[in-house]
């Protein structure tokens, strides 16, 4: 009887450190997998829900962020901000001095930093952001270009891109 509870020991203590070993393991696999992958890239979308709609995610991943902008003042109802765009100092003023545009980029900062620490633990390769606003001219222009300073800034090893759906001069001009 005491023979048949020692082996019942250790086998258990064998299974303990059979696990732990595979742990170990997966960790380190995972750890050198993830320094050797290629680079994370970030893509980042202004767009109109009016006219082109959500921007169709090309990597295969099914997805990303969808942040709405509607809900922010939009200086496009003001006559002297109608022909301008999120890229003019301007607009850029009264969205941060009129709206509450810096407490939404503030939130959107936190969890697009979530998923970004995670992304590039893991060694995920593409993650799309995209902005939305009624014309894609102000607000969602806006959004873009400050939350792609703040990933260029917080992760400069992160491979960058942003696209403006409905305003391609300036596009050019960020490429």
């Amino acid at each position: 009887m005491q023979c048949f509870a020692y082996n019942r020991h250790v086998t258990a203590q064998n299974y303990i450190i059979s696990f732990f070993a595979k742990q170990i393991k997966k960790t380190i696999f995972t750890k050198i997998n993830s320094s050797m992958s290629n680079k994370l890239t970030v893509e980042i979308h202004s767009f109109s829900y009016k006219k082109g709609g959500i921007p169709k995610d090309d990597s295969g991943n099914g997805g990303g962020f969808v942040f709405d902008c509607r809900g922010i003042l939009n200086p496009g109802r003001i006559e002297e901000y109608k022909s301008q765009t999120g890229n003019d100092v301007a607009v850029q003023e009264y969205l941060e001095e009129n709206t509450k545009m810096p407490s939404f980029l503030h939130a959107v900062k936190s969890i697009v930093s979530i998923n970004i620490d995670d992304y590039l633990e893991r060694g995920f390769e593409n993650l799309q952001i995209n902005f939305g606003c009624t014309g894609g001219q102000h607000r969602s222009v806006y959004s873009a270009l400050k939350i792609t300073e703040f990933i260029k800034e917080k992760y400069p090893k992160v491979d960058v891109k942003i696209q403006h759906d409905e305003q391609p001069q300036l596009n050019k001009s960020q490429a």
